[in-house]
């Protein structure tokens, strides 16, 4: 049985920060890029940064870039978003998703397990 387990969200204030987590079982992460998307209600799940399976290339949306940091370790089957200076619009569920194609993909098609996702909200 595969699962992943996202963790870590919550309410935070614009400027302020929140680190996500991913857990997985059923699975070893390093045979995996990760990709984290995100979910406003009404849009389309949207790509926010992918790592590969070796943690050696990453990749990110542009409107994190710059506040937003991926990492995975491998020794403990977890990948982590450290997401800083939150914006109003980064408001969604969040999602990490597992890639067998090992490079780490903007598109959604490719990601074969998905976590259930956690609720980031930035607001006053």
């Amino acid at each position: 049985q595969v699962q992943l387990v996202e963790s870590g969200g919550g309410l935070v204030q614009p400027g302020g920060s929140l680190r996500l987590s991913c857990a997985a079982s059923g699975l070893t992460l390093s045979n995996y890029a990760m990709g984290w998307f995100r979910q406003a209600p009404g849009k389309e799940r949207e790509f926010v940064t992918a790592i590969s399976w070796s943690g050696g290339n990453t990749d990110y949306a542009d409107a994190v870039k710059g506040r937003f940091t991926i990492s995975r370790d491998n020794a403990k089957n977890t990948v982590s978003l450290q997401m800083n200076s939150l914006r109003p619009e980064d408001t969604a569920v969040y999602y990490c998703a597992a890639d067998a194609y090992g490079l780490g993909s903007r598109a959604r098609y490719v990601y074969s397990y998905w976590g259930q996702g956690t609720q980031v909200t930035v607001s006053s």
